[in-house]
């Protein structure tokens, strides 16, 4: 372990600054979550993208929202091989156990994960197609919705068509899991797609009947 150092200083300042100066008049919420645990009444599946600003978007306090973040905001198929799957282990944690009533899958604009897999369908990314990729196997996830885009010639209207299309494919996967499809038909949990324009921060919302987003 000798080789892991400690926090760079500016990581160490930001959180003195925030002990001293914005700890203390939320000391008493802190204490309230440690003593009685998280009770979110949503989950949602975002991009690991440090752009994408959760908390701020829907002005939700600490202990809010149970958060899962992953390369382009994806849901895998439901795989119960006995293998590890992180995502698959934080729906499950979500649902059968802090019971959400809400599941949000949220995409968002200029997303560097749905850039790699369109280089990667395309032929323009070879190391994603090495077995040992861990970024190009995750991706496969999203090669359904490149299927769907694949025609579109302009770069920048495909880019944004498979943002939509990985939101549609994961929302699709979701209900493979058979515990999140029992929730939902039993009325106890709802599924939401959201993409978010991360240079405006305006959000449009999957109106759950068509391949439609909708502007909020």
């Amino acid at each position: 372990m000798h080789r892991v150092k400690s926090l760079p200083d500016y990581l160490l300042d930001r959180y003195r600054d925030w002990k001293e100066t914005r700890f203390p008049e939320n000391e008493e919420w802190f204490r309230k979550l440690a003593e009685e645990g998280q009770h979110p009444r949503a989950m949602v599946i975002a991009c690991c993208d440090s752009r994408v600003a959760i908390n701020s978007v829907f002005g939700q306090r600490t202990g809010e929202l149970f958060v899962h973040r992953n390369i382009a905001n994806l849901v895998s198929p439901y795989t119960p091989d006995g293998r590890h799957h992180g995502t698959a282990a934080a729906v499950e944690f979500a649902v059968k156990h802090l019971k959400v009533e809400h599941i949000l899958v949220m995409g968002h604009s200029k997303c560097g994960g749905v850039a790699g897999c369109i280089a990667m369908c395309e032929g323009n990314a070879p190391d994603f197609d090495k077995t040992e990729s861990f970024i190009g196997r995750w991706l496969d996830t999203l090669r359904p919705g490149y299927d769907r885009v694949a025609d579109i010639e302009d770069a920048e209207d495909k880019q944004t068509a498979l943002e939509k299309e990985g939101i549609h494919v994961s929302l699709e996967n979701l209900l493979g899991y058979p515990f999140v499809k029992e929730a939902v038909d039993d009325g106890r949990l709802s599924l939401h797609g959201i993409w978010a324009d991360i240079a405006e921060m305006d959000l449009e919302t999957f109106d759950g009947t068509v391949r439609h987003f909708a502007r909020t």
